[in-house]
């Protein structure tokens, strides 16, 4: 032991000064290589990503970059739908089911394209004689730094591997060492998984070129004689290595090193994409000048600029939740213990961990992270790793704005104005309506039509939820000047809302038809028979798109015509509905089953990511809502429990929120590893396979489990579980301009909260205790309706409850509501009373 700690301080950058507990806060650590490409550690810079696996003989560092894709531009339409729309809303009408779904698949899903997947570039290998027989070892993903470190000794002599992808630069940098000259023998290849063709060649004896295209595709859910869609990406990736001491030489398509001191290894990756319509660009060109400009630089100044551009980001939130012997495990000890252990700082590692993925993943300028983020060892992955747009791509977003990640919301914004553009077509030769749509899948292509088959894709929605994001950034920014950027997008989607509405025959509502309540269907169908009519969760996104359309059209001044159509239109929309289980309906009928598990709680919309439901406001929802969740039940996959950990804190329950916690954070993947969801050794989520949004929502739902904003007030620790006694976060924000600069809580208790306002306005502040400011003076008690514009609330339609349902008033804790007026830029600090 004294020797592994030896090392470590040797090695200094990278590790840290030693393993202790402190040093382990925020990095993921291990005792022994990745067996697999679930306990390989990620690196990302929004485009360039990479899987690093960490064996000192073997190395395998699996790439991706972002724009690689399958296909080419390409739309997805089915000109049938429009001649069948009216007899498939009758067929609806009628219960007609089987029929409809029949009718879907035949004339609405798409018979050119099922959409593009997400496709790796391929595999640096880097091998390494004589290193079979190796020990203290330790592999480490730092997450306040970016690196991802491994270090071991072969013979008495200590290696160690430094990576990094850099955000400034461009490139992927490896930095080989030993703490012996001439130590340093490996050779470098490059390859892709089959059947894909690429060449692999050497230039200058020092520089190791891949070249290739993206695949052909045709999905099997297309009919025999539809065409495959031809890849027609172009990429380039290549290593250089630079090294001090030895020598190289490039013999059989591989470089080998032999006996240097040190090496520098600079990796890029580019492709000829431009736009989803332009493949135009050299990728030879760009990729071969990221590393003429990266060498300029020696390497301390590589990971410095990289560090101080990633820590820019990553540093504005900390979390503290409490220490405990847990910590001194490795990563994947920990996992495992986790549930049956007190490991208070795993949990706020796990929310770290979010926020460095969507960082890594996620860059202004750059593409929307996919259903794997930025991560894919497949050609064709599961479910293509493309947008799922029915939950798993808003999911990635939900920690964006609270988490203080603002910047990284703008792929997801840019991704939603493109599919404004081209699902204006789709709207229009489907469905003979305003505006645009998308379903419930798309790709770099921005496809907007259905896929999949109508069990799946029968849904026209995806724009309608897509385009909350739009609103929710400005809910976070008050920038007017962006609003109107989005604006038209936001437009497009209620335009298509109100030419696509339908009057049902039964009680002259006004709904969407056909649609789904995303993969699931009610009891008493055919299990692959989910169409249907007027389901709650269409009516949560009409609602929520037009109000927020309305708002946002009077704070530009614009279309007076439009806010007047909206305006009618909304009383006509349908209530929420209560039914026989005392359950918040999930379609328009009576008719959920108390036993269904379905991973899915759509029409739970409403509780989050949106805000139609309140203790405050309409409790009969919200015990709804609460009843519906219990129901459902805990267990699920890795999405569907991160959004009940956002659900449960939204009912303001912390303790069951943080069971589901232990219930995600479990070790899966191994051999003796339970079945079903969890988190990998890499502590990437495990749906399974693998899908990051779980990820995503494990840190927004811990950010709603200590603050809230969006009841009308800035809720401080609205659902703190027992577990975490005392503790501490910085940094989060709040809607309306405000951000959390410190929250402490000892014993349950808040303590002390300094809150500041850039954009000014009434703080409302609710509490579980009483407040004062830190000068003694006492706090103004709120008595009406919050007036800062970005704290009003709602205003649903009272909700139909069934005859059955027995009411009974809710059991809330006692709250303290406090109004604080201030101005741009100023701090309130208060203080327990």
């Amino acid at each position: 032991m004294k020797l592994k700690i030896a090392l470590l301080l040797f090695w200094g950058v990278g590790l840290g000064t030693c393993f202790s507990q402190e040093s382990k806060d925020l990095k993921l650590w291990y005792d022994a290589p990745a067996s697999d490409w679930n306990e390989a550690l990620p690196i990302g810079n929004g485009c360039l990503g990479a899987m690093v696996f960490g064996n000192p003989v073997h190395e395998n560092i699996q790439l991706n970059e972002n724009t690689l894709w399958a296909g080419g531009p390409h739309r997805n339409d089915n000109p049938k739908a429009k001649e069948a729309l009216p007899k498939i809303r009758t067929l609806l009408f009628e219960g007609k089911y089987s029929e409809a779904h029949k009718l879907a698949n035949e004339k609405f899903i798409s018979e050119t394209s099922a959409g593009m997947p997400y496709e790796t570039v391929g595999n640096l290998r880097l091998n390494f004689p004589g290193h079979k027989t190796y020990d203290n070892y330790s592999r480490v993903l730092d997450l306040e730094n970016a690196v991802n470190t491994i270090t071991y000794t072969v013979d008495d002599v200590e290696f160690k591997r430094e990576l990094f992808t850099s955000f400034t630069d461009q490139v992927m940098v490896i930095k080989l060492s030993a703490n012996k000259k001439g130590k340093i023998s490996f050779s470098a290849t490059m390859d892709r998984p089959e059947p894909s063709k690429v060449n692999v060649s050497t230039e200058n004896n020092n520089v190791l070129v891949m070249t290739g295209w993206s695949s052909d595709n045709k999905n099997k859910r297309l009919p025999a004689e539809s065409p495959a869609i031809k890849g027609q990406v172009e990429f380039d990736a290549r290593i250089k290595i630079v090294q001090d001491g030895g020598k190289i030489a490039s013999t059989n398509n591989q470089l080998v090193v032999s006996k240097a001191n040190s090496v520098t290894l600079y990796l890029s990756i580019a492709t000829n994409f431009v736009n989803y319509q332009d493949l135009s660009a050299d990728p030879h060109k760009k990729a071969e000048a990221y590393i003429i400009e990266a060498e300029k630089k020696d390497y301390q100044q590589l990971v410095h600029d990289h560090s101080s551009f990633y820590k820019n980001y990553f540093n504005r939130v900390r979390l503290n939740l409490g220490k405990s012997e847990a910590a001194k495990n490795t990563t994947d000890i920990r996992i495992k213990n986790f549930s049956t252990g007190f490991d208070p700082s795993l949990a706020a590692l796990y929310f770290q961990f979010g926020r460095y993925l969507l960082i890594s993943s996620s860059q202004p300028g750059g593409q929307a992270a996919n259903l794997q983020g930025l991560w894919c060892k497949d050609l064709t992955p599961p479910w293509k790793s493309a947008y799922t747009v029915n939950i798993n791509t808003q999911m990635n977003y939900w920690p964006s704005e609270v988490t203080n990640l603002s910047e990284m919301h703008d792929p997801l914004i840019d991704l939603v104005k493109e599919l404004s553009v081209t699902g204006q077509k789709t709207a229009a030769d489907m469905y003979g309506a305003e505006g645009w749509v998308t379903h419930h899948n798309t790709d770099i292509w921005r496809i907007t039509g259905p896929v999949d088959g109508a069990t799946w894709g029968m849904w026209p929605t995806g724009g309608t939820w897509l385009s909350q994001h739009l609103w929710e950034k400005y809910m976070f920014n008050g920038d007017v000047n962006y609003l109107s950027s989005v604006y038209p997008a936001m437009k497009g989607a209620a335009e298509f809302c109100l030419s696509f509405l339908i009057e049902e025959p039964t009680n002259g509502w006004l709904i969407i038809s056909p649609t789904i309540s995303p993969e699931h269907g009610p009891k008493g169908r055919d299990k692959s028979v989910n169409i249907a009519a007027g389901t709650t969760m269409d009516n949560q996104l009409v609602f929520d798109l037009l109000t927020k359309t309305v708002a946002a059209a009077k704070l530009l001044d614009t279309d007076k015509e439009l806010i007047q159509r909206i305006e009618q239109t909304l009383p006509k929309l349908p209530p929420m509905q209560v039914g026989q289980y005392n359950q918040l309906q999930e379609w328009m009928q009576d008719v959920d089953d108390p036993e269904d598990k379905h991973r899915h709680v759509s029409h739970l919309y409403g509780l989050y990511p949106s805000n139609l439901m309140s203790p405050y406001r309409n409790p009969e929802l919200f015990e709804a809502a609460r009843n519906t969740l219990i129901q459902r039940g805990d267990p699920s996959t890795g999405w569907s429990m991160n959004w009940k950990i956002n659900l449960w804190a939204r009912l303001l329950d912390g303790n069951h929120a943080y069971k589901l916690m232990g219930d995600q954070i479990k070790l899966v993947g191994r051999p003796d590893s339970p079945k079903g969801g969890g988190t990998y050794a890499n502590m990437l989520d495990a749906h399974p396979p693998f899908q990051i949004d779980g990820n995503f929502g494990f840190t927004s739902g811990l950010t709603e489990m200590l603050v809230q904003s969006h009841d009308s007030a800035i809720h401080l620790l609205p659902a703190l579980p027992d577990v975490w006694k005392t503790g501490d976060v910085r940094g989060l924000r709040a809607r309306g301009g405000f951000e959390i600069i410190d929250l402490q809580w000892k014993d349950g208790v808040l303590v002390k909260a300094v809150i500041k306002s850039t954009l000014g306005g009434n703080c409302r502040i609710r509490s579980y205790n009483e407040l004062k400011f830190e000068d003694e003076k006492d706090l103004m008690t709120a008595q009406e309706i919050n007036q800062n514009p970005f704290y009003q609330t709602p205003k649903t339609k009272k909700a139909l409850v069934s005859k059955t349902v027995i009411s009974k008033s809710l059991e809330l804790k006692p709250t303290y509501v406090y109004d604080i007026p201030t101005t741009i830029g100023q701090e309130i600090v208060l203080i327990k009373k």
